[in-house]
Formats: structure tokens, C-alpha cells, sequence
């Protein structure tokens, strides 16, 4: 049976007409949101959105925190100073590296522009995270996937972390660039991934193909299951293949944003508009 063949014949078993609702974050200025750590605050400003003050602790070395004021200086950003409490008592962790900034709340992308982008790309891969609880693993795997040009990463609104000031210190700002969407259902987005012609691989640590030997298609969706249960069995049949990383004997499985990056690394490296990254200074 052809590739062609095979999509349709996955098609008819989804509900083409279910709609897909995409959740968006507040109105710009409806409510405000702290973000805390060096690079994450550097990619806020960078970004260009709406940044209402960055904060810094009072005392701290400025060498640490030059780019920032710098930036600051060329935006017209308000920079207040305060005490190590304070800085504390906002970001709710001390481990904010006495830097953090009031940005307007996070929004979430829409889907339909991400597959509308997605048509002008010879290679588009998403990441469709089923139930990643752990805001650390979410903030990893959106840095990962920025890092290896994935389009968008599609999350869902119940019982899984969301774009949070930890998730996006835990992706070193790379929440700030890469389009995420927040879906009510993850099986429906797969169908709509899968009408615009997309491939959907699942990553299962004992049932899949190995990761080497599959065949990856020029528009693709990842599926990576939550922390210790893995792929939902609902979600897991909308996939067209599943995939697995051989590894000994010695350990069942890797951590998931690892295993993230081992698999997104395989589905990616012939891609040719990815290159090492000079060293910097």
C-alpha cells in the first residue's frame, strides 16, 4: 500500500470535522507576568514584547547583567534595583539569578498559523507533548526543539504543565521564540496535522521501530507521553509509526526531554539548514 494509500485509509478512522480550539493567553496588558533568570529576561527584551520593568538585585555584580541594561538602555526600559527579599518574594524561588522582569502574559500561538507557516517549509516537524507534567522536562524539550528547527510544540490545557516564568527559564528563553499550542485535545490535533499531511511518529521505549531505520517524511509530528506512563493508548493509535531508542539492558528508560533530544536529533540531522555553532568569544 503507497504512503498516500495509508493516509487515507488513517483518515477515515478520525472525526475530519471535529474543530480544534486553540487556547490564547491574556490580552496584552490584562495581566502581567514575572519572568526570572539571566538569559530568559535577555530573551524577553530581545523579543520585543511588552516588558514593563526589569528588576535587579541591589548590589549584584553589573558585569553579570550588562547585556541587560544595555538592552534596556536601547528600549527604554524601567531598571529598579531591590533587595534580595523582594526579588525572592516575586519570583516565588530563590533561584532567579537577581535578575527578573514583568512582561505582559504569555500567548499562546494559533494552530492555523503555525500550519500556514508550516506550507512554505520544505522540512516541518512539530513536537506534540501528551501530558508532560513536569514544567523542568516542558522548558527542556521547548529549548531542544528550538534548537533542532522544529516549528511549533503543541501542548494540551488539562492535567499537563503549561507556559509558566519556570518553564520558560528551564527553556532559557526559548519559550520566547518558538511557537507554542495549547489544544483542549490532543488526538484531534493529530487529525488535523494529519489532513495538512503530516507523518506522526509516537516515541515508545518498547514497542517501536528502531529510530534508525525509519524512513522520516519532509512534514512530521513527534509524540512524546508524559513522565513514567508514556503515550496515552487513544493517542498512541492516531500515530502512524512508533519509534524507540535501542539502548542495554541496564536501564528501562531515559528521561523524556532526553529522550526528546536523542529522537529529534535522529528525525532532523540530514536537514540542511542546520549547522554547528561557532564558538563565541
Amino acid at each position: 500500500m503507497t504512503l498516500r494509500a495509508l493516509r487515507t485509509e488513517s483518515l477515515k478512522k478520525s472525526p475530519k470535522d471535529s474543530p480544534i480550539k486553540v487556547f490564547h493567553g491574556p490580552v496584552e496588558g490584562e495581566t502581567m507576568q514575572i519572568i526570572y533568570g539571566i538569559h530568559p529576561v535577555v530573551e524577553a527584551l530581545r523579543t520585543g514584547g511588552k516588558v514593563e520593568k526589569v528588576i535587579l538585585l541591589k548590589g549584584g555584580k553589573q558585569s553579570n547583567v550588562r547585556e541587560i541594561l544595555d538592552i534596556t538602555a536601547r528600549r527604554k526600559v524601567p531598571v529598579v534595583f531591590k533587595e534580595r527579599e523582594y526579588l525572592d518574594s516575586s519570583a516565588g524561588t530563590s533561584h532567579h539569578q537577581g535578575v527578573i522582569c514583568i512582561y505582559g502574559g504569555y500567548r499562546y500561538a494559533d494552530m492555523g498559523d503555525v500550519l500556514r507557516d508550516c506550507k512554505s517549509r520544505r522540512n516541518a516537524l512539530i513536537l506534540i507533548l501528551d501530558g508532560i507534567t513536569d514544567p523542568q522536562n516542558l522548558g527542556s524539550l521547548i529549548r531542544t526543539a528550538l534548537c533542532f528547527g522544529v516549528s511549533a510544540v503543541i501542548i494540551p490545557e488539562n492535567r499537563a504543565a503549561s507556559v509558566t516564568p519556570a518553564v520558560i527559564k528551564a527553556s532559557a528563553g526559548a519559550a520566547m521564540y518558538l511557537p507554542v499550542v495549547m489544544v483542549v485535545n490532543i488526538s484531534r490535533a493529530i487529525d488535523k496535522l494529519k489532513e495538512e499531511g503530516f507523518w506522526v511518529y509516537g516515541a515508545d521505549a518498547m514497542r517501536g521501530n528502531t529510530l534508525s531505520s525509519c524512513d522520516y517524511a519532509t512534514h512530521m509530528g513527534l509524540v512524546m507521553g508524559s513522565e513514567g506512563k508514556g503515550i496515552r493508548q487513544l493517542v498512541r493509535k492516531k500515530c502512524d509509526f512508533l519509534v524507540s531508542i535501542p539502548m542495554t539492558n541496564s536501564i528501562d528508560s531515559l528521561n523524556v526531554s532526553v529522550s526528546g533530544g536523542i529522537i529529534l536529533y535522529e528525525m532532523t540531522r540530514n536537514w540542511d539548514f542546520l549547522t554547528v555553532q561557532e564558538k563565541r568569544g
